[in-house]
């Protein structure tokens, strides 16, 4: 469920706009945080459960899991990263794209950190949905014990139906996203509320001392459970992602009316159940509900994990179309899937990568008890790397002093990175996985983003300048190419140089059209461009003008639409006398290149596996010609 971008574009001050906005926000922004409940207090309290629970335990892990709620999600993401935006949208290349115009000699930091934040939130978005929907299922085994050996086939079947459907669009489906997660979050506060008086002791976890107590008295043991408290806050980074679908205050509004207090309540109700009475403790969340009710809330949950599941992976659908834009990755296909919200989006290619990790980790874990182990180390990495980018979001665009930015974030650091150290000591029972898949996804952006570098900086050694190029034309004009009727674009990368696809047409064909554009297309660093901003003409001679058209991170490319928007801004052309060149560069490896053999060719593969540039920048296809040469690189 999307609103239209830019938290200034919401009409935030109707109260029904408001309520409706902040209705779709509880089902996109907060569906990952509100299935943390079925796992989190389970995972946290199994390593402390083995010698006998003790009353101050339970109190001291209901207290960290308020107080990591309260921390973390409420001071840093609610009360402070929502505004810190880029003309409205967040997330961490959003962030990255806006700290890259005043980056200076910390640029290939800033990447890093950047990519790595990335890389870890497409593993969050294949973990998410494997354990959020196997914990929903496994409730079925309270039903009734036979349904113990279908958990797995169950979850199987509902995963594939649910990456089968992305090609349809969210926009039908969405608009019951936020109802549903609603009743969810009434549900998880009811049922904590009414378990809340079978030991009113619970209340004292509200004391952050048994939080510190815990944490002091438990020792190495308390590190450990401190990776399983850390999953209360899963999905906290989509609060950042999603703030231009919803704006600021409608998100702060849905955390504060509804989703924190029903997350509190459910956590202090858990709590209170297992305090009294202890058996519960295999899976507190499930038998805080009556017999009758069991299976109508086994049915929401599992409803409410696959929101979770659609809201993660449309967010790897938006940051990689961020990552194309930024030049980070190779071009991939990308469909809309609505005609009014830019922001509904499908990407083939990502969707089935998506489903075969989390296919993978289904059948590689078989349960949420193992895959929860596996999970926190891609959400606290991803926070981690988002605070260091706040800091310089601070110093370099709040010009606020380095030391007063890292004495008010020093604290959240060292908080997140005490999570970190506690995942990482769960990484030879799974936590690799996550750390492989960002490791991955960090590589392959590093090399095309390196590769892209290499040949341009190859290509340009033997290019011509484009003045020096016109300027030769007009000289020899005895022997000039034949001139033909009508329009011709070329497009390319560095406005400066005369196109390869230029170059070769003269020297193979011997001929030159009436009009020739030499067009580039730039990304900006903020998520849209204004129609007014689309595009610059630079004539260059009688029959040369350069092009470049801008457009947002967030925007599709389209460049027949923008030429439209040319023609009627007064720059006389046909669009069907008009041709398109585009120049197809074979490449070869070179061990001298500047990159390795195997970085060399998986470049290459990347570069083979990219959409084909006619049918991502939306080109009239009846009027593209492709013109090939070799580059070693």
């Amino acid at each position: 469920m999307h609103a239209s971008t830019g938290s200034a574009a919401h009409p935030e001050s109707r109260p029904r706009a408001m309520f409706l906005l902040a209705l779709g926000s509880v089902g996109v922004v907060y569906g990952d945080i509100g299935t943390s409940p079925l796992y989190a207090f389970r995972e946290a309290l199994r390593p402390v459960s083995g010698d006998g629970l003790v009353r101050e335990e339970v109190i001291g892990l209901i207290s960290l899991m308020i107080w990591t709620l309260t921390i973390i999600v409420t001071l840093k993401y609610v009360l402070f990263l929502l505004r810190a935006d880029n003309h409205g949208e967040g997330g961490t290349l959003s962030l990255l794209a806006l700290l890259m115009k005043t980056a200076g000699k910390h640029a290939p930091i800033l990447f890093f950190m950047g990519a790595a934040g990335a890389a870890l939130f497409i593993g969050d978005a294949m973990i998410t949905p494997a354990l959020s929907v196997l914990s929903a299922v496994e409730g079925l085994t309270l039903v009734t014990p036979a349904f113990g050996d279908y958990v797995v086939p169950i979850s199987v079947v509902i995963l594939v139906l649910l990456f089968a459907v992305q090609s349809l669009g969210t926009a039908a489906v969405s608009k019951f996203f936020g109802p549903i997660t609603a009743i969810w979050f009434i549900v998880l506060g009811l049922g904590g509320i009414t378990h809340i008086s079978d030991d009113l002791g619970i209340l004292a976890a509200f004391n952050p001392y048994y939080a510190v107590h815990f944490m002091a008295t438990e020792g190495y043991l308390g590190l450990v459970v401190l990776g399983a408290v850390f999953l209360t806050v899963t999905g906290a980074e989509a609060l950042y992602a999603d703030l231009g679908h919803f704006g600021r205050r409608p998100i702060q509004w849905a955390w504060f009316c509804l989703v924190f207090p029903a997350l509190t309540l459910n956590y202090l109700g858990q709590g209170a159940l297992v305090l009294a009475r202890p058996e519960t403790v295999s899976n507190p969340f499930f038998l805080m509900f009556p017999k009758w009710a069991l299976l109508p809330v086994v049915i929401l949950a599992t409803a409410a994990t696959i929101i979770a599941s659609q809201a993660v992976i449309t967010g790897a659908f938006s940051l990689t179309r961020q990552a194309i834009h930024l030049g980070f990755l190779p071009r991939m296909e990308i469909f809309h899937t609505s005609e009014t919200q830019t922001g509904q989006i499908y990407l083939p290619a990502v969707n089935t990568v998506l489903l075969l990790g989390v296919m993978l980790l289904v059948f590689l874990f078989g349960s949420s008890e193992s895959l929860a182990t596996a999970y926190g180390i891609s959400v606290t990495g991803a926070m981690v790397v988002t605070t260091v980018l706040a800091f310089e979001f601070l110093r370099a665009r709040w010009h606020w002093k380095p030391l007063t930015a890292a004495m008010v974030l020093l604290p959240l650091f060292l908080l997140e990175l005490t999570f970190l150290g506690a995942n990482l000591l769960k990484i030879h029972d799974g936590g690799y996985v996550p750390v492989a898949i960002a490791a991955g996804v960090v590589v392959i952006m590093w090399t095309w983003t390196r590769g892209t570098r290499i040949l341009r900086d190859k290509t340009r050694r033997i290019e011509v300048p484009m003045s020096a190029f016109v300027k030769s034309l007009e000289k020899h004009s005895t022997h000039s190419p034949v001139q033909v009727p009508g329009t011709a674009i070329f497009l390319t990368s560095d406005p400066d140089f005369a196109p390869a696809a230029l170059l070769h047409n003269i020297k193979h064909n011997h001929v030159l059209h009436e009009q020739n554009f030499v067009l580039t297309i730039t990304t900006a660093n903020k998520p849209r461009v204004a129609p007014a901003d689309r595009f610059t003409v630079e004539r260059i001679s009688e029959r040369f003008s350069r092009i470049e058209m801008r457009f947002g991170f967030m925007e599709t490319q389209n460049v027949s639409q923008a030429l439209g928007v040319m023609r009627k801004a007064g720059h006389k052309f046909d669009i069907m006398s008009t041709s398109f060149y585009l120049g197809r560069r074979k490449l070869v490896p070179d061990a001298q290149s500047g990159m390795p053999m195997w970085q060399d060719r998986l470049f290459i593969a990347l570069a083979d596996l990219a959409t084909d540039p006619s049918d991502y920048f939306r080109l009239p296809t009846n009027r593209v010609v492709e013109l090939g040469s070799h580059v070693v690189i």
